[in-house]
């Protein structure tokens, strides 16, 4: 069964306005954060699908310093685990995501 592609959101103010958000992890683990805030495209998106080499939509993005973005790269794709591991939901980074999205329309769209 083919599954139909959908077009992927790109936009670089949505990653700037996500990368302005603290760390998704601050405050939430003994790890202290360490390092810029950038976007993590999550392994696993709340919409759209990710293949093999490809990065999901900007609209599914979260604001990870360096430190716990490198760390959620290394776990080689048990994205849902990770979160688990900080006491969090695993579904944690799509909610957050499509959380970030929908504010980023209500402010930024228009404008």
């Amino acid at each position: 069964m083919l599954i139909p592609k959908t077009k992927k959101i790109r936009n670089k103010r949505l990653l700037q306005f996500v990368a302005e958000h603290p760390c998704a992890l601050n405050l939430l683990s003994d790890d202290w954060c360490k390092g810029v805030i950038q976007a993590h495209h999550l392994l696993k998106p709340y919409d759209g699908n990710r293949g093999m080499g490809m990065k999901s939509g900007d609209n599914n993005s979260i604001p990870l310093c360096q430190y716990h973005h490198m760390l959620v790269h290394d776990i080689k794709g048990n994205e849902d685990q990770f979160w688990v591991s900080y006491g969090l939901d695993a579904d944690f980074g799509r909610t957050y995501a499509e959380y970030l999205y929908s504010k980023f329309l209500r402010t930024h769209v228009g404008k």
